[in-house]
């Protein structure tokens, strides 16, 4: 934190936000942030909730437009540990205040709820954070019943890095943590960082039990991936490809807070309640 005030209201530049998650957290709370860094491939990774055609792209994380942010002229700038080396251009052109959800101890779930009510309260929207969170669990407890109705199996939750390589999705993690609030049994019981995943290759999934479920996060890498994968000896003889127990959903963003966290529940629950059909 540099030193932001305790509330901030958005008013001249608006607040603008350097991560996908706080951004949707904003949307979520019913405030469009004014500026979003990688605008350009929000479709692609964070993909609901929409952000409005008016917010302005303030480039790559690692490249960030401090022309352009200047200009605006925003009231306050969301930020993440992970940027703090710019907190000093940044604090020039207005108040910066770093949010953590993903650091050594932390789980990310939990910490999203914890954040997501200080952001309301810095944004002026402490009563709709209150409300959201209220409302999202709710939707989790839905969710669960779901899960416990399906008498649900085990499941691994996947990208892959390439045809021998995936991340696999545990530990402190936001997947992790939404399985575990609805109810599902991570079979993945090995290491991941406080990132919440673990790389691997595609042998260790042998490692899953045979009742296990695998639930791959696109995009798929490289495209074509599954095609070249039926041909191999190693994939065809995993037991959740044999039992055909393998499903693909749409992209979520692994990396983000509570809007994410129920995408990808929902997303998971609506894919084993097909596949249990």
């Amino acid at each position: 934190m540099t030193g932001a005030p305790a509330t901030v209201r958005a008013g001249d530049g608006g607040v603008v936000s350097l991560d996908y998650g706080l951004a949707s957290t904003m949307l979520g709370l019913g405030q469009t942030p004014r500026a979003v860094v990688s605008l350009r491939n929000w479709g692609e990774w964070v993909v609901e909730p929409t952000m409005p055609a008016d917010v302005v792209d303030l480039g790559t994380s690692s490249e960030i437009n401090l022309e352009v942010l200047t200009s605006i002229r925003p009231s306050l700038i969301l930020s993440t540990p992970f940027l703090a080396a710019l907190d000093e251009k940044l604090s020039r052109i207005a108040p910066v205040e770093r949010f953590t959800i993903y650091a050594e101890h932390n789980e990310a779930l939990a910490r999203s709820y914890v954040e997501t009510l200080r952001l309301g309260t810095m944004i002026g929207r402490a009563e709709q954070a209150k409300a959201f969170l209220s409302d999202a669990d709710a939707s989790f407890d839905r969710l669960r019943e779901r899960t416990k109705n399906l008498s649900a199996p085990p499941v691994a939750v996947i990208n892959f890095i390439d045809n021998r390589h995936a991340r696999i999705y545990g530990g402190p993690g936001l997947f992790s943590g939404a399985m575990k609030r609805i109810g599902l049994e991570n079979a993945w019981k090995g290491e991941a960082s406080y990132w919440g995943f673990q790389t691997i290759g595609l042998e260790q999934l042998a490692e899953l039990g045979e009742d296990a479920h695998l639930i791959i996060v696109s995009p798929l890498l490289p495209p074509d991936v599954l095609t070249q994968l039926s041909e191999s000896p190693l994939w065809t003889s995993l037991p959740f490809v044999k039992r055909q127990r393998l499903s693909v959903i749409p992209g979520v963003l692994m990396f983000g807070m509570i809007e994410e966290a129920l995408r990808f529940s929902t997303l998971v629950v609506d894919t084993l309640e097909t596949s249990a059909r």
